[in-house]
């Protein structure tokens, strides 16, 4: 005998995580960490590190576009 309509498409669990997928293939994953936050001492020391080793570089752009990083002073091997 044939399955009924509802044993093509699955049960609701299944049928709720089609749908979720199809949206996390849009929109990416979803962020569960609340957005309203102190930054913690660790997360700030990061990023004042980041910053420090984003300063290093400069980016170039060539004639055709293409661009590409080079260190702004040669000779500073601090974070190489």
């Amino acid at each position: 005998m044939g399955k009924g309509k509802s044993a093509d498409k699955g049960n609701a669990s299944q049928r709720f995580m089609r749908a979720t997928g199809r949206l996390r293939a849009i929109f990416g994953p979803a962020n569960r960490s609340s957005l309203v936050h102190d930054m913690t001492e660790e997360n700030r020391a990061l990023l004042a590190q980041r910053e420090r080793e984003t300063q290093q570089w400069e980016t170039v752009t060539r004639a055709d576009g293409s661009t590409y990083v080079v260190p702004r002073n040669p000779g500073d091997q601090s974070l190489r």
